[in-house]
């Protein structure tokens, strides 16, 4: 007989944490993560296990019986990943930056543009984290993040990198050489185009319609789980894409995309950064405060 794969370990840690705090709102304090976010790990994992783990009471929440039963196996069984991982974890270098930051920063504007902040920081080494989701971050270990997730449930002590905007592009390749940068259109003369769909955020193609007063019934054709990767697939001439101004700002500004529409949108899920706390404080907060001017600036040189 096949075995069963485990459920996700976050889905165990936010159990874990919310067992032992008794509060939802707690455990997603303590583990960086939503409070929606923290429900929705645990409501899988009893899904996945056929029980009630809470009784949700309308300010509190207390174990069931099953949950009791539960909690001192998956408590030992963090306790010995703790363990387990501290073997190898690296001993702590004075020296080096750590940076946990999603893919799509990493790859569209961490790349072209680090090696600048090194050179003006000769006695600096950086090591870059790369995540895709909000509960993959190491925030033990990090000295910058930058996330990506809901507008409104930012940390106050997060800054917003860039504008929070999304442009339509597409490659030159797609929309032939004739067409120009911003040319007036209406989303219907775009109906052609095969439409990229970053999933795991709020912004869709048909808010888009609703901002630039448009009613449009256009399904995507291709799903992908960052705008960067939907950037990715849009610079190969593979459909148009609705993506962070922030990621494909350089490839408009190379020419590799065009943006399709003048109206950019107030993004709902965007990029904070925040500096953490801890020996690096010093050259963290000047990272963090070149950060947001280069990102100022990309969007500037890109659709000013």
């Amino acid at each position: 007989m096949k075995n069963r794969a485990l459920p996700p370990i976050g889905w165990f840690r936010a159990f874990e944490s919310a067992a032992r705090l008794l509060s939802f709102t707690a455990a997603a304090d303590e583990l960086a993560l939503t409070q929606s976010a923290v429900s929705q790990q645990i409501r899988s994992l009893e899904v996945r296990f056929g029980c009630t783990l809470f009784v949700r009471k309308h300010r509190s929440i207390a174990l069931t019986d099953e949950g009791r039963r539960l909690l001192p196996q998956v408590a030992e069984g963090i306790s010995h990943l703790k363990a387990a991982s501290a073997a190898f974890e690296p001993a702590a270098d004075p020296g080096l930056l750590t940076i946990a930051t999603s893919v799509s920063i990493a790859q569209w504007f961490l790349v072209p543009r680090l090696s600048a902040f090194i050179e003006q920081n000769k006695n600096v080494r950086v090591r870059i984290v790369t995540t895709v989701w909000p509960d993959e971050f190491v925030t033990s270990t990090a000295d910058v993040q930058i996330r990506f997730g809901p507008v409104e449930t930012a940390s106050s002590s997060s800054k917003p990198l860039g504008s929070n905007r999304l442009a339509l592009v597409a490659s030159r390749a797609l929309i032939g050489p004739q067409r120009k940068n911003k040319a007036a259109t209406t989303l219907a003369s775009l109906s052609s185009y095969p439409l990229i769909q970053a999933v795991g955020t709020s912004d869709t193609w048909l808010k888009y319609g609703e901002h630039v007063g448009e009613k449009t019934e256009k399904q995507a054709m291709i799903f992908v789980d960052s705008h960067g990767m939907s950037v990715d697939f849009a610079r190969s001439g593979a459909g148009m894409t609705l993506a962070s101004s922030l990621i494909c700002a350089p490839c408009i500004t190379q020419g590799s995309l065009v943006q399709l529409h003048s109206a950019t949108m107030p993004a709902q899920d965007g990029y904070f950064i925040e500096t953490l706390e801890g020996r690096h404080l010093a050259i963290a907060k000047k990272f963090t405060l070149w950060m947001r001017n280069e990102a100022r600036q990309a969007e500037s040189d890109a659709f000013s």
